[in-house]
């Protein structure tokens, strides 16, 4: 469709059912990948990075409250390795309240570039303080005085809330030294499950599962 100015929604909907793309890039086997699925996660990851994939390190995390109920949003990987993959946040927000019902998490990388996703699965713990000073120390200053002015998942009247206490907080902190909030810091996700998926042709994609059983991790194909 050339253009979707004032499309009708009946043509939108046909518009979607009639998307296709067939994948055919690159294979994916059992004997093809490594042994550790951190290590093969860090040569797709580096594969994207080179691919100049659109923020490779965007994720979709997904927490439930302790019921069950899901919700998911797009953060950004900070670290990984083989204890597992960190990001950060504000431990008040919604996934961070869920985390302390549900600690259960599922993170989604998709490079479409590649033709490839990663879904990783396992339970969020805090990181240590050091650790979580350490990042925060590092970041650009406007991220720093941002971490102190959003009280995440919280409603506010307007934006002009968030901009009045931004100027209040920069002229407080004129330099680069500013101290982490203690409700803010990162999380480790350690992994129990890490499939590698890659688009093949006919839908008939390729999905290598790693499990982690007895410290070990199995390898098993999925059909697709």
């Amino acid at each position: 469709m050339p253009y979707l100015n004032n499309i009708k929604m009946e043509d939108l909907k046909l518009y979607i059912n009639n998307l296709r793309h067939d994948f055919s890039k690159k294979t994916l086997d059992k004997v093809d990948v490594n042994k550790n699925p951190i290590f093969q996660f860090e040569t797709w990851f580096k594969e994207a990075v080179e691919s100049n994939v659109n923020e490779p390190n965007a994720m979709t995390v997904c927490t439930s409250t302790k019921e069950g109920k899901p919700s998911a949003r797009i953060v950004l990987l900070r670290n990984f390795n083989e204890n597992g993959f960190v990001f950060y946040t504000n431990y008040t927000s919604r996934k961070g309240v869920e985390v302390l019902e549900n600690p259960n998490c599922a993170l989604l990388f998709f490079w479409p570039e590649l033709e490839r996703q990663v879904r990783i699965e396992g339970v969020l713990q805090l990181q240590s303080e050091t650790e979580s000073d350490s990042y925060f120390n590092n970041r650009p200053r406007g991220s720093k005085l941002g971490a102190w002015v959003s009280e995440q998942s919280k409603i506010i009247q307007s934006r002009k809330v968030l901009d009045e206490k931004y100027s209040e907080l920069s002229a407080k902190y004129p330099d680069d030294n500013i101290p982490r909030p203690s409700y803010w810091g990162g999380y480790i996700l350690k992994p129990s499950s890490i499939e590698f998926w890659q688009g093949r042709p006919s839908r008939l994609h390729d999905r290598i599962l790693f499990s982690l059983v007895n410290n070990a991790w199995e390898i098993e194909r999925l059909a697709p």
